[in-house]
């Protein structure tokens, strides 16, 4: 994942180079900018590349021509790009992957000197896309430090309950209205009006906590702790060869006391997986009755099942037709050549909203503005 990030630093230093040529003033912060939009929303799609260059490297109203045919030529290879001087300013990505200290190499002594600019990025930007499985202890205790800061934004919901309308819309108000007229002096100036109001939705997070998942669950378990203790309206649930409810246990402030918890309430911890027969019981239980009615539920699992996939296809479908939107984190969807074709997941995959990965902290954040929608 690191070496990706690098590449798209310098596909981004290579299209300043680009822009520098064609006489735009791009700064050395707008490039690091730059960099920075596209490691959140990658290279793969052209129109958040554009708007992450847009937004970044222009910054006067009559470069934008300027700056969209050197966008066409460099990205699409459509046309030219527009040349104002033809000086090319050599340029060095610096990352912490290269030894900080470590001695110039001899040619480095006789070479010409030569403008270089140099690109550093922290260790912390380094770790937050890095994989939960490749990381050393100490740099797991940095992104659990990292995932404790997560906060959870719940997408909102219509209410019953009617609120003062901003603008002239829904329902006529009488009471503020007449309220306002003896702000007024007796005069009906402005008219209120009423309309319902917004409240976020229940979160319920499902995380496997079974043998296969043990990379990642740790770092998962933290997530769930840092969701649960920084939110009203959030259910935790670890699934395993069984269905545990961890929400009283991850509601302790106290984060390692909060997993100490946790962990003595999982009696199956590392074992086996029974994905549909805990989604049924969650759904018996708790989730048709009322926890995920209406919820975002969010399933953090690599779908290895070792159950009927029939069972898990069946409660999938029960639960979806019960929740708002469901949500499957797979930390292995981020393994290149990655193909959902274990049971478990394939069965599932036909009743998910949305897919994605769950592997490092950057993928986490991606996962809370996924929830928040």
């Amino acid at each position: 994942m690191a070496t990706a990030h690098i590449e798209g630093d310098r596909i981004a230093v290579a299209f300043a180079h680009v822009l520098r040529g064609a006489g735009l003033d791009v700064p050395v912060g707008s490039v690091v900018s730059f960099a920075q939009a596209l490691g959140a929303v990658g290279v793969g799609a052209q129109r958040p590349v554009y708007w992450a260059g847009r937004a970044t490297l222009v910054t006067r109203p009559e470069d934008v021509s300027v700056f969209d045919r050197a966008f066409a030529a460099f990205w699409l290879g459509e046309g030219s790009a527009p040349t104002a001087h033809s000086e090319v300013v050599p340029l060095t990505v610096v990352t912490d992957d290269a030894a900080e200290d470590s001695p110039a190499p001899p040619e480095a002594a006789t070479a010409p000197s030569a403008p270089t600019l140099t690109v550093r990025y922290s260790p912390t930007e380094v770790l937050r896309h890095k994989d939960f499985a490749a990381c050393s202890p100490a740099e797991l205790a940095e992104a659990r430090r990292l995932i404790s800061d997560i906060r959870l934004r719940a997408a909102l919901r219509r209410s019953r309950r009617l609120e003062p309308a901003r603008r002239p819309r829904g329902r006529p108000d009488l009471r503020g209205t007449v309220r306002g007229a003896l702000r007024a002096g007796g005069e009906p100036v402005r008219r209120a009006y009423l309309e319902p109001g917004r409240r976020p939705r229940r979160v319920v997070l499902l995380c496997d906590v079974s043998g296969s998942m043990e990379p990642y669950a740790r770092a998962l378990l933290r997530f769930l702790h840092a969701v649960v203790a920084g939110g009203s309206r959030v259910e935790a649930f670890a699934m395993g060869t069984r269905l545990t409810r961890l929400t009283r246990q991850l509601s302790a402030r106290d984060p390692d006391a909060a997993l100490r918890d946790a962990a003595a309430a999982v009696v199956d911890w590392s074992g086996g997986t029974r994905l549909g027969a805990d989604l049924r019981a969650f759904n018996d239980r708790w989730g048709v009755r009322g926890i995920a009615r209406g919820a975002v539920v969010v399933i953090l699992s690599d779908g290895w099942d070792r159950g009927d996939p029939a069972v898990l296809a069946g409660e999938m479908a029960r639960l979806r037709r019960v929740a708002h939107r469901v949500v499957w984190v797979n930390p292995l969807k981020a393994s290149p050549g990655y193909a959902p074709l274990a049971r478990g997941m394939a069965a599932a995959l036909p009743y998910v909203d949305d897919f994605v990965e769950g592997h490092s902290v950057a993928s986490l954040e991606t996962l809370v503005e996924v929830v928040a929608r």
